[in-house]
C-alpha cells in the first residue's frame, strides 16, 4: 500500500511509504503501520519492531476489554444484590411469577409469614407446588388445583385478584394478584391483622357506647327495627326510657371519674335483668334504654320493671363511695301503641316525662293524654322565652323582719310570672320548665340585676336576697355575673345576699365551696334555705362559714304541734350561733309561731304573718311606712 506525505501545496516530490492495515479478530479494531517505501527492505528490525509494537497494542486493547467486563459483572452483582436485599426488606410479601406460572423472585417475608422451606419456595418452583407445600404446612387447606387455575386463569386476561386469608396464629392475610405486561404476575402478601382489628374496633365504636360497652343510639334503632319486624301475632313488644335521677348531682359533686363508674354499674345491672332476647342501650349522658321481647301479658312488663328498680336503687360501690341512685321509666308498647318506629319512640319519651312530672323515682306507662300535656310543656316552654324576651316579668319582694327590734333586715326577691291571657302563673309551674330548658340562667340572671338595681333604692340597712339555682351555680360565670350586676346597681356588695340550697353541696363538693369562696370575697353575704330537707349533712357548715341559715316551713308549720320540730329548730339555732350565723325561719303565719321561734332563740322570721311578696312599688312605700311606725313607737 503506497501513502504519499506531501503537504497541500508542496512542490517537493511525493515520498513513497508502504504500510499494512489490520483487523484484530478479538474486536473492533484497526491497526494501520507505514514506513519509508525505501526501508522496507533495508532493516528486518524495523519489522521485529512493528511486530512488537502491535503485539503490545493487542495486549492492551485485551486488557481494556477484559477490565470492562469484570466492571460489568461486579456492577450487576452488586445490583442484584441491592435487589435481593430491598425485596427481602419490604414489609410485605413478594413473589415475581413468569408466563408459565414458575418463580423469578420470593422473598423472605413470603417464606416467614406461612413457614415455608427456602428449598422449596425458590426460583424455578412452580405456583402449583408452592401452594401444595402451603398445604403441606398448614397454611392453605382449600383445592390446590381449583386455586392455581383461577388465579392463573384471571391474570392471563390481564386482571386482578385479591383474596383474604388466615395464616398460621389467626392472622389476617390479603394477597393481592397483579398481571405484568410482559407476562407472568407479581403476588403481594400483606399482614393486614392490625389493621382488621382497628377496622373492628372502629365499627364497634360506631354501634356501642364506649363506656358501658352497650349499644349506642344508633345501633338501638337498628335493633329496635328488627325487632319490630319480628314481632308475632298475639305478641308485644316494650321500649323503656331510663333517666338516673339527679345524676347531675353525683357527677358534680364527686367528679366525672366516679359519676363514669356509676353509669357502667348501672349498665351492667340493666343488661343482667334482660333476657337474651332484649336489648339494653345507652342512648347518652345518663340516659338508657331497653327493647323488652316477646310480651305475652303486661304483666310481663311490669315485673322487669321491677327487677330494674330493684338493680338500679341497690348502691353502688364506686371508687371507695357507696352511692344509692335511682331513676325514672317511661314505657311504650307495641303493637298497642303503635308499630311506627318514630312514634313508639316518641310515646316512650312523653311516658318518660309523665314520670318526671309525678315527682320522678317511679314509672309509667304512655297514654294518649300524655302527648297533650307535652304540647301544653312545650307551649309554656315558647311563651316564657317570648315572656323574657318582651319583659313581660316581674320581680316581688317578700320582707325579712328581725325578731329583735322589729326592723326589716332584707327582702327576698321571688320571680312572677303575669301571662297576658292565663294571668298569674305559679313559679311551680315554670321554674321546672327552666330548669330543664336551660331558661333558667337567663332568668337568674335578670332576677339577680333586677333586684340590684331595685334594692339600690331602699334604705342603706336593708338588704336584698336573690335565689341561685343548683344550674346557675354550676356555671363557671356566676361571680362574674354577680360582680358586674353590683356594678351596674351601684349596690354595696355587704347589701346582696345569695340563697342556695344544700342541693349544691352535696357530699362536699370542692367545686361547689370554690364558688363560695369567690362569691365570699366579692363581699356577699350566703344564706343557706330550706335547710334540713336536702341532703342533711352537718359536714358543710363546718368547711364554710355561711351568714345565714334558712329553716325551712316544714318544721315551723308543726313548730306547736307535739312532734320534734321545736327541737330541730332549736338544734339548728344553736348550731348557728355557735358559728355565728344568723337564722330565719320560713313560712311564718300566726303570732303563736312568732312568739315560740323568739323563745328558741330564732333571728328573723319571713311569712304571711308580716307580709306577702308584693311588687317593687309596694316594698318601697311598706319599708318607708314600717320603718316610721318603728322609730315612732321607740
Amino acid at each position: 500500500m503506497t501513502f504519499d506525505s506531501g503537504m497541500p501545496g508542496d512542490s517537493a516530490k511525493p515520498v513513497e511509504k508502504t504500510g499494512t492495515v489490520r483487523r484484530l479478530a478479538l474486536c473492533a479494531v484497526l491497526i494501520a503501520v507505514a514506513i519509508l517505501a525505501g526501508m522496507a527492505t533495508s532493516a528486518w528490525e524495523l519489522r521485529e519492531r512493528v511486530l512488537l509494537a502491535l503485539v503490545v497494542i493487542l495486549a492492551l486493547v485485551v486488557a481494556l476489554l477484559q477490565r470492562r467486563h469484570r466492571l460489568s459483572d461486579q456492577r450487576l452483582a452488586a445490583e442484584r444484590r441491592q435487589l435481593t436485599v430491598a425485596v427481602n426488606n419490604i414489609p410485605q410479601g413478594l413473589v415475581l411469577y413468569d408466563a408459565s406460572a414458575r418463580i423469578v423472585i420470593c422473598n423472605q417475608p413470603y417464606i416467614d409469614m406461612f413457614g415455608l422451606s427456602p428449598d422449596v419456595a425458590k426460583p424455578g418452583c412452580t405456583m402449583h407446588r408452592l401452594i401444595e407445600h402451603r398445604k403441606e404446612t398448614g397454611s392453605f387447606d382449600g383445592d390446590v388445583d381449583a386455586f392455581c387455575n383461577a388465579i392463573i386463569r384471571t391474570v392471563s386476561l390481564g386482571k386482578a385478584t385479591r383474596q383474604l386469608t388466615e395464616a398460621p396464629g389467626g392472622r389476617a392475610i390479603e394477597i393481592v394478584n397483579r398481571p405484568l405486561n410482559a407476562g407472568g404476575w407479581v403476588a403481594t402478601i400483606e399482614d393486614i391483622t392490625e389493621r382488621t382489628r382497628a377496622d373492628e374496633k372502629i365499627a364497634h365504636l360506631a354501634h356501642y357506647d364506649g363506656l358501658t360497652d352497650l349499644p349506642n343510639r344508633l345501633l338501638f334503632r337498628e335493633r329496635l327495627e328488627q325487632a319490630l319486624k319480628a314481632v308475632r301475632p298475639g305478641e308485644q313488644l316494650a321500649v323503656f326510657y331510663i333517666d338516673i335521677d339527679e345524676f347531675k348531682s353525683v357527677n358534680d359533686a364527686l367528679g366525672h371519674a366516679i359519676g363514669d363508674e356509676l353509669l357502667k354499674g348501672v349498665g351492667e345491672r340493666l343488661r343482667l335483668c334482660l333476657k337474651d332476647t332484649d336489648v339494653a342501650a345507652r342512648l347518652g349522658g345518663d340516659e338508657f334504654a331497653v327493647i323488652q321481647t316477646g310480651i305475652k301479658k303486661q304483666a310481663e312488663t311490669t315485673q322487669l320493671v321491677e327487677g330494674i328498680y330493684a338493680a338500679i336503687r341497690a348502691p353502688f360501690a364506686c371508687a371507695g363511695h357507696l352511692i344509692t341512685t335511682d331513676a325514672s321509666i317511661g314505657i311504650a308498647l307495641a303493637s298497642g301503641d303503635g308499630l311506627d318506629l318514630d312514634q313508639l319512640l316518641r310515646n316512650a319519651d312523653l311516658a318518660l316525662y309523665g314520670a318526671k312530672g309525678d315527682g320522678r323515682r317511679t314509672y309509667r306507662f304512655f297514654e294518649v293524654g300524655m302527648d297533650a300535656r307535652a304540647k301544653a310543656r312545650r307551649a309554656l316552654e315558647l311563651e316564657l322565652r317570648q315572656a323574657i324576651s318582651d319583659g313581660g316579668l316581674e320581680a316581688y319582694y317578700q320582707p325579712v323582719l328581725n325578731l329583735e327590734d322589729g326592723m326589716v333586715s332584707s327582702c327576698e326577691a321571688l320571680l312572677r310570672w303575669r301571662h297576658p291571657e292565663r294571668g298569674m302563673i305559679s313559679p311551680a309551674e315554670f321554674i321546672p320548665v327552666a330548669e330543664e330548658t336551660g331558661l333558667i340562667n337567663e332568668l337568674g340572671h335578670w332576677v339577680l340585676n333586677t333586684a340590684c338595681a331595685e334594692a339600690a333604692n331602699w334604705p342603706a340597712e336593708v338588704r336584698v336576697a336573690v335565689n341561685v339555682s343548683p344550674v346557675q351555680f354550676r356555671s363557671q360565670t356566676l361571680a362574674l355575673n354577680v360582680a358586674a350586676a353590683l356594678a351596674a346597681s351601684g349596690l354595696a356588695a355587704s347589701r346582696l345576699e345569695l340563697e342556695i340550697t344544700e342541693a349544691v353541696l352535696i357530699r362536699d363538693d370542692d367545686g361547689a365551696l370554690q364558688m363560695l369562696h369567690q362569691l365570699r370575697k366579692l363581699g356577699v353575704r350566703i344564706a343557706l334555705d330550706d335547710f334540713g330537707t336536702g341532703y342533711s349533712s352537718l359536714s358543710y357548715l363546718q368547711r364554710f362559714p355561711f351568714d345565714k341559715i334558712k329553716i325551712d316551713r316544714s318544721f315551723i308549720r308543726d313548730l306547736a304541734g307535739a312532734g320534734a320540730s321545736s327541737s330541730i329548730v332549736q338544734a339548728v339555732v344553736n348550731i348557728a350561733a355557735a358559728s355565728d350565723m344568723t337564722t330565719t325561719a320560713e313560712g311564718v303565719e300566726t303570732e303563736q309561731q312568732r312568739n315560740l321561734l323568739y323563745i328558741l332563740g330564732c333571728t328573723e322570721i319571713q311569712g304571711f304573718l308580716f307580709s306577702p311578696a308584693i311588687t317593687a312599688g309596694e316594698i318601697r312605700r311598706l319599708l318607708l311606712s314600717h320603718r316610721a311606725k318603728v322609730v315612732s313607737a321607740a
